[in-house]
């Protein structure tokens, strides 16, 4: 990996756990990610013009990881709804490189190395320890370990799904402008179905509008660059190193959002980011 891809996944790390944090500190988790997911579109609609259209053949992979989003947004709400960002976060973006590591051995024929089973031991290690974390109110969190877990295996899902659809379709920003679209109308549709009524309320809210935004540009240019980076580099390396947004999370959530730290949250979160910075070092 070279140093501009390095620090460019390293700069969406920040930005992932930025708007992350405006999610969990909105009262209403759904109208939140709501804001920020019709937030993509501005964004999209703006590049979209300057962007290459996708290969057609890319069409699959694109509508696959649209649903696959969407998943990952629900999954997070409920998370975020049961537990803390410095719980549920790290849980979720440390059980991604897990799980896609496990999928390229053994479907799709890659061959590790003493170092990154090492990596993966220690991640699966860290993701424990953050699990067995108690909340605040020191009673054990295990609904929000689950909805962790599930929102992790859909990270690793549409990981895999949008760096295979990048290549085949030629374009890594094309392909996104499309998939946020995609991603932000089926979003939509769900909220009105599920939540009738919300749609409304979130546009009128002048603090949804403001945070949606925001953290709709600061998720559309994070992923944008993971994207890019799929397309540079190994998915399981880009998963991994984009993993130190656990780091950042964990400092947004103690001194932003008042989150109590204690040494257990530190130990766990760091554990989690040595598994992935081990898997890094060993895709060299």
């Amino acid at each position: 990996m070279s140093a501009v891809v390095f620090l460019a996944v390293l700069l969406a790390a920040l930005l992932h756990a930025a708007w992350n944090a405006m999610v969990k500190g909105g009262g209403d988790k759904h109208l939140a990610m709501t804001g920020v997911v019709v937030g993509h579109v501005p964004a999209a609609a703006l590049l979209l013009p300057f962007a290459p259209l996708p290969d057609a053949a890319s069409l699959p992979w694109l509508l696959g990881g649209v649903v696959l989003h969407l998943g990952y947004q629900l999954f997070l709400i409920a998370g975020y709804r049961l537990g803390d960002l410095t719980q549920v976060y790290p849980i979720a973006r440390g059980v991604a490189p897990l799980i896609v590591t496990v999928v390229s051995v053994a479907g799709m024929g890659v061959v590790l190395s003493g170092t990154e089973l090492l990596a993966v031991a220690t991640i699966a290690v860290g993701i424990v320890s953050i699990a067995l974390v108690r909340r605040a109110d020191g009673r054990r969190n295990p609904r929000a370990v689950a909805m962790a877990l599930g929102t992790g295996a859909f990270i690793a899902s549409y990981s895999i799904v949008d760096g295979t659809g990048a290549r085949v379709a030629g374009t890594a920003l094309g392909y996104w402008c499309w998939a946020a679209l995609g991603n932000a109308v089926l979003f939509a549709l769900w909220t009105a179905v599920a939540r009738r009524g919300a749609l409304t309320a979130a546009w009128r809210d002048r603090r949804t509008v403001r945070h949606g935004l925001l953290g709709g540009t600061a998720s559309f240019a994070a992923y944008a660059i993971v994207i890019w980076a799929f397309t540079q580099a190994p998915i399981a390396l880009v998963t991994a190193l984009r993993e130190t947004s656990i780091v950042f999370a964990l400092l947004i959530g103690v001194f932003f959002l008042g989150e109590r730290l204690d040494l257990a949250k530190v130990v766990s979160t760091m554990v989690t980011i040595a598994g992935a910075a081990l898997l890094r070092s060993g895709r060299g």
